[in-house]
């Protein structure tokens, strides 16, 4: 079975798209039988201009207390590019309100294959609650995932 690929927007691709990317990836690789990687990517990284370092503190910190183990080589916030979109099997949008206009603007059309949450970012809700809600976002979609596949089988 090939590798399919679970692509993860948010706005600047620093905090929590990146927790869902690398959690979702720790829980993928924990079972065998979901053949998906996640990768992430942000709709407007220039939005995140004072954004310091490669990834959310956070971010990190919230996969630490999950006893996910994070290395120091994470890769700064990229960018979406329409072939991203395109070659993903999937894609989830983190927050609807904020994104969708995101996507229609910069890449139309795209929004009708998109997944949408409802998870705000620090503005409006602290890391321990949003991170919390991604995570529980993430272990639904990975049981979707594994079901789908149980399905598909049958």
């Amino acid at each position: 079975m090939s590798r399919r690929t679970l692509l993860f927007l948010c706005t600047g691709n620093y905090y929590r798209s990146r927790f869902a990317e690398l959690l979702f990836n720790h829980l993928a690789a924990s079972q065998k039988e979901i053949e998906w990687r996640a990768v992430s990517r942000g709709l407007a990284i220039e939005l995140g201009a004072r954004n310091e370092g490669p990834i959310s503190p956070a971010a990190v910190e919230g996969l630490l207390k999950r006893g996910i183990p994070v290395g120091e080589d994470f890769h700064y916030p990229r960018e979406l590019e329409e072939s991203d979109l395109a070659i993903a099997n999937h894609i989830v949008a983190i927050k609807r309100d904020e994104h969708l206009p995101m996507l229609n603007h910069r890449f139309p059309g795209w929004a009708e294959r998109v997944e949408f949450w409802r998870v705000h970012d620090v503005d409006l809700t602290p890391p321990d609650e949003a991170l919390a809600e991604i995570e529980q976002n993430v272990r639904r979609l990975i049981d979707r995932l594994r079901n789908s596949r149980e399905t598909a089988q049958s």
